[in-house]
């Protein structure tokens, strides 16, 4: 049976995975208001740092980083940002719904890098969901009549997954980072990394929001995907680990494809509906196989 830790992890994860589904929902309309990735993620950044901060005062809880803790934290805000513009980037460049999905390599990079530099213990069941998810992936990166998707859009989605899933890893292996309260980590990286679009603002044009609609959507992008998604994201590593909460990540291309058709009116093939099909049947696997073992 599972335990309690286990629910708990799992249920963390899932939080975390539909929350970041949610990205290009917002993105995008913010995109065609002539907004670039760049200011997009700087005001999700900024605009993520007062819901933080405000838990942190109200529970009387210190905001100062002590300064061993500077540099491990700063690194993660960074490589968080790195992650989240990547991301941004690739859907300028193809359909929101399937570069979410693609994201989804990341679950496999984790995996082969906590096997690799950790001695993290890879079971037969997680390689062949993984190898489900390969084909599910393939299945979203075939377009229409055999064309292949964006290779701009893919080589911003394999940054994004390769530097989420090294984000994963340090959380899991840095005492530091483990150390410190969730809220108060999540606070400074935010902080470092709007310090990180704050600099890139001197290469990139400044585009502001025009009206309510894309303030709306800008306190949406700082609360759904960035506060909440990366607190469950932590708080389900702590509890089941890198791996599983990465593999458990499939509701997030479910949930960013089914928005994308909702709200931008995208379209979906079956061939796209099979793709999905097959992450989130490994995802299932992997969740009836730990409550097996």
């Amino acid at each position: 049976m599972l335990t309690s830790t286990q629910i708990r992890g799992f249920v963390f994860a899932a939080l975390s995975a539909a929350f970041y589904g949610t990205n290009p929902a917002f993105a995008v309309p913010l995109y065609n208001a002539g907004m670039n990735p760049v200011s997009v993620l700087l005001f999700r950044y900024l605009l993520g740092l007062p819901f933080l901060a405000g838990i942190l005062l109200w529970r009387g809880e210190s905001l100062v980083l002590a300064r061993h803790e500077f540099i491990p934290v700063a690194a993660l805000g960074i490589g968080m940002a790195f992650s989240s513009l990547a991301l941004y980037e690739a859907y300028l460049h193809m359909n929101p719904g399937v570069a979410s999905t693609l994201l989804f390599m990341y679950p496999v990079l984790t995996a082969i890098l906590m096997t690799t530099f950790f001695h993290e213990k890879f079971r037969l069941i997680t390689a062949f969901c993984l190898g489900l998810m390969g084909i599910g992936i393939y299945l979203l990166m075939v377009g229409p009549e055999g064309m292949s998707v964006s290779i701009t859009g893919i080589v911003y989605i394999t940054l994004s997954s390769l530097t989420y899933a090294i984000y994963l890893v340090m959380i899991k292996v840095s005492k530091t980072i483990r150390s410190l309260p969730t809220i108060k980590s999540l606070l400074w990286q935010l902080f470092f990394g709007a310090f990180l679009f704050v600099v890139m603002m001197f290469f990139t044009p400044y585009t502001a929001p025009g009206d309510l609609m894309h303030w709306t959507c800008l306190l949406c992008l700082a609360l759904l995907p960035t506060v909440l998604s990366l607190l469950f994201t932590m708080r389900a590593i702590s509890c089941i680990g890198p791996t599983p909460t990465a593999i458990f990540g499939a509701l997030e291309p479910i949930t960013a494809v089914v928005l994308s058709i909702i709200i931008l009116g995208e379209r979906i093939t079956m061939r796209e509906v099979m793709g999905g099909a097959l992450i989130l049947l490994a995802t299932l696997m992997v969740m009836l196989s730990s409550d097996r073992q």
